[in-house]
């Protein structure tokens, strides 16, 4: 992990907030020369510790509810499937606009993050796409009722 100073961090703290702030804009709130804000963040983007700049869809485009559901796979008798069960399972729901996240958990654990318009929305989701899927020991949903940090991922992930 690259090694950051107070300086990156406050322009990163910056770019997070706004990432269309200008450099001159970025120098001003800083109180440091365009030219050391312009070659800090070229070397941010070199390092790779500025990937890409982004947005962050608003209120109206986001999911009303959100679940996580944590789902185990039963180990097949032949235990070198598993891993390519657990590989189309994952890409399966991937390609699902609900599912908003979905990452490997474990030998044979998948979490994703589910939205949907209201809960009853996201439960049936769940139980029509999710627990049918065949050769799953466990499928349980928690709900997200309220985020201490972290909230805007939501409008990060979803899809448009």
């Amino acid at each position: 992990m690259a090694q950051l100073d107070d300086l990156d961090r406050a322009i990163l703290r910056l770019l997070k907030e706004d990432a269309r702030l200008t450099i001159s804009e970025i120098a001003e709130k800083l109180g440091r020369p365009e030219s050391t804000i312009h070659f800090r963040i070229k070397k941010l983007q070199e390092k790779n510790v500025i990937e890409r700049y982004t947005i962050v869809l608003g209120e109206d485009f986001r999911p009303k509810a959100l679940g996580i559901v944590y789902i185990q796979a039963r180990t097949p008798v032949i235990e070198d499937f598993l891993e390519k069960y657990i590989a189309h399972i994952l890409k399966t729901l991937a390609m699902i606009p609900n599912v908003l996240l979905v990452a490997r958990s474990g030998a044979d654990g998948i979490v994703a993050l589910i939205g949907g318009e209201n809960w009853d929305k996201v439960q049936n989701f769940v139980r029509e796409t999710v627990e049918v899927l065949p050769g799953l020991e466990k499928v349980e949903l928690f709900p997200i009722d309220d985020f201490e940090k972290g909230d805007g991922i939501v409008g990060f992930l979803v899809d448009v």
